[in-house]
């Protein structure tokens, strides 16, 4: 059981209003009896309607730098007035907890993290240069610095490739730039090309996958980096296609994924909550790690037992000096995400909508962020059909 004289906050820099994530923390602990807290960026985000939301803080519309993370986590302690549990849901916000932990300790309950260690991980091109010096199987990856890169990038790999920012928590809001692209065209070279200046780009190898092929590991490890909570989900469908976040999952064992997340927690000395992505080369009978969150996952929830344990509420149990009591896993467990299931598989989506074991959205106990999700969802996409006629 949870300590609910131990409250938590939530943390996430990332103006995003769908990020289902940060919704579904906060509706797990809230409901487990603990008063939650979130600092969110942005003040429209449909979380902000969850009953489970004690209080909002949000962010103002600029920026922040890493000093000023530090100096508004202070205030919201200071508001909440004892330690509370501190999680982040955005690569930004786990590189600046790990890196002024020194200073929020005091005022959050908050994992021994390396404090280097978030960065290079959630760094794509310093992930490459660290997969390649521990052996770890992955994608061939190019830094792209302009067109000649590009161009032998492209001759090398051939098409699709896989193109990557590196620090994607830095590029700009307004560019439309995704964190990662399936390139298939050599007109989307020439666009990514367009903001490559003061920017690392990187084109990757297109591993072939089949309907089966792509895997994540979400897991929370201790002091010792111990997993004391973990599984591995397989990605059904994803936004965008073949290269985006999970919009329908399914809970299912795979050792040779859950022994590799282990493996390179351990050697690295992780600690705290992590999202890794792999996918299968059925040619190489391999599997290849695609990407290294050090931050909880977004899907998280699917990895909800039978004794209702999840990533969340483990890390609190953790932090706030309780022990983890496991359930039986929920092997075969699906989660899907509404609006972004609906946009990749259309009418399709619809017997994995109904047969879901967790909606990311959609709660009877708790239906207003739903349904402020789906007018803004509306809204904006009657913003662009109108773009699109102009």
């Amino acid at each position: 059981m949870l300590d609910c004289t131990v409250p938590a906050l939530v943390l996430r820099l990332d103006v995003n209003n769908f990020h289902h994530g940060t919704l579904a923390a906060i509706r797990s602990l809230g409901r487990a009896g603990v008063e939650v807290h979130g600092l969110i960026g942005g003040t429209g985000s449909p979380t902000f309607r969850s009953r489970y939301l004690a209080r909002g803080h949000p962010w103002p519309g600029a920026r922040y730098l890493e000093r000023d993370v530090v100096r508004a986590l202070t205030q919201v302690a200071q508001r909440i007035g004892r330690p509370a549990v501190l999680l982040a849901l955005d690569d930004a916000g786990a590189i600046a907890v790990a890196e002024h932990a020194s200073e929020l300790r005091p005022y959050y309950l908050i994992p021994d993290q390396v404090p280097g260690l978030p960065r290079t991980l959630a760094d794509k091109r310093l992930l490459a240069q660290l997969c390649s010096g521990l052996g770890i199987v992955q994608p061939e990856t190019r830094l792209i610095t302009g067109e000649c890169d590009a161009a032998a990038a492209v001759i090398d790999f051939g098409l699709p490739l896989v193109a990557k920012w590196a620090q994607p928590w830095l590029l700009p809001a307004g560019t439309g730039l995704r964190n990662t692209s399936l390139v298939r065209r050599p007109n989307q070279v020439t666009r990514l090309l367009q903001h490559v200046e003061g920017r690392d780009l990187l084109f990757q190898r297109f591993v072939p996958g089949g309907p089966h092929s792509d895997w994540f590991f979400h897991g929370y490890f201790d002091e010792n980096s111990r997993c004391l909570y973990g599984g591995a989900g397989r990605k059904e469908r994803a936004y965008p296609r073949g290269a985006g976040l999970t919009t329908f999952g399914r809970w299912l064992p795979n050792p040779v994924v859950e022994g590799t997340a282990r493996e390179l927690a351990a050697r690295l000395g992780y600690r705290g909550v992590l999202d890794i992505d792999f996918r299968h080369d059925a040619g190489r009978d391999a599997y290849h790690l695609l990407d290294f969150n050090p931050r909880l996952g977004a899907q998280f929830r699917l990895f909800s037992d039978s004794s209702g344990l999840d990533l969340v509420r483990a890390a609190h149990l953790h932090l706030s000096g309780r022990r983890a009591v496991r359930g039986r896993a929920g092997h075969g467990r699906t989660y899907v995400v509404e609006n972004y299931d609906l946009l990749t598989a259309g009418p399709k989506s619809l017997p994995a909508l109904c047969a879901a074991d967790e909606l990311a959205w959609l709660s009877a106990d708790d239906p207003r962020p739903f349904v402020a999700m789906a007018g803004q969802a509306v809204k904006r996409g009657l913003t662009r059909l109108a773009r699109t006629r102009t």
